[in-house]
């Protein structure tokens, strides 16, 4: 007889029913049993196979999880989780899910064709500039960076592609995306910089990655260039873009990830007329998308198989 795994649900408390309901419809049409519990008070922690965990949510220490198989994290983002004193001897598995990759190429490539085609000035029932005037260029000569080739990046570093953009793409570690001019380490990153029109910011937040876009860097970016961060707020030495902004030599930034989470009403972003915040909304993890994943990866680890974006530590992402 097959003895289920016992799966812990530590996410957030509102979003229990929402997994309660997905989580097992995905197990089983992957046909892998499952015995899942969504309330971690009382539970007995020596019987828990897998901890599905939401750094923010009820689960903030990790004494007696004795069994553990591997910590499926819910976000695709892991510093928050690597904060906390996981068991080092468990592999922590980032979230890579269908969902999380195609509101982030909808995003991504939204804002692009916005910045390309100069709608800001545009939209309106009577656009600011002089009738006849304002066509972009081609695409093919829109010269678009995306920093941070892991799986989001590299998605959307071919989704642009695809629409036509000159894409070029810069990753920590040499990669093989195929459409789009590949660079990477420190002397690729100044040739990625080097006259980008749009620059999109898609990486982990590391201590290599934090202030990546500083003043230096901007210097670098065609004159008026387009910033969009999707990844993570420390990526942007945020006095330098602004400075960058208030002097015209940057066109606008459009950011959905901060330093601080919620922005601060008082802060400058809000109030600035070349900057554009959204509200974390680039990619979520949805959870009917997401729980065909988390089956995927138990089922790896029932089978003896390795996990899928293992963690490395060392390396923060």
């Amino acid at each position: 007889m097959t003895i289920a795994p016992v799966v812990l649900f530590a996410g957030k408390p509102a979003e229990r029913a929402a997994y309660a309901r997905f989580l097992p419809a995905a197990a089983e049409a992957a046909g892998q049993p499952i015995e899942l519990v969504m309330e971690p008070d009382g539970v007995d922690r020596a019987r828990v196979d897998y901890l599905v965990l939401a750094p923010s949510g009820p689960v903030r220490d990790f004494a007696g999880f004795t069994r553990l198989k591997a910590i499926l994290n819910l976000w695709a983002g892991v510093e928050q989780a690597l904060a906390l004193p996981l068991p080092e001897s468990v592999p922590l598995v980032r979230m890579v899910e269908d969902g999380l990759t195609l509101g982030m190429l909808d995003y991504v490539t939204g804002h692009v064709l916005r910045h390309h085609l100069g709608l800001d000035v545009l939209v309106g029932t009577r656009p600011a500039v002089p009738w006849g005037s304002h066509a972009p260029p081609l695409a093919r000569d829109r010269r678009v960076t995306v920093l941070g080739t892991g799986v989001l990046g590299a998605a959307c570093a071919e989704r642009l592609a695809a629409c036509g953009f000159a894409v070029t793409g810069w990753s920590r570690g040499p990669k093989a995306i195929p459409g789009i001019r590949n660079l990477h380490g420190a002397d690729g990153l100044a040739e990625a910089l080097d006259g980008a029109e749009i620059l999109v910011l898609l990486l982990p937040e590391t201590p290599d990655t934090r202030n990546i876009l500083d003043a230096a860097a901007i210097e670098r970016l065609a004159p008026g260039a387009a910033v969009v961060n999707a990844g993570r707020g420390p990526l942007i030495d945020d006095s330098a873009l602004l400075a960058a902004l208030d002097r015209g030599r940057l066109g606008h930034a459009t950011l959905d990830v901060f330093d601080i989470e919620p922005l601060p009403d008082d802060h400058p972003f809000w109030a600035h007329p070349k900057v554009t915040v959204t509200p974390h909304i680039a990619s979520v993890t949805r959870p009917e998308t997401a729980s065909h994943a988390l089956i995927s990866q138990i089922g790896r680890g029932e089978r003896g198989e390795p996990f899928k974006y293992v963690v490395r530590r060392d390396a923060g992402y």
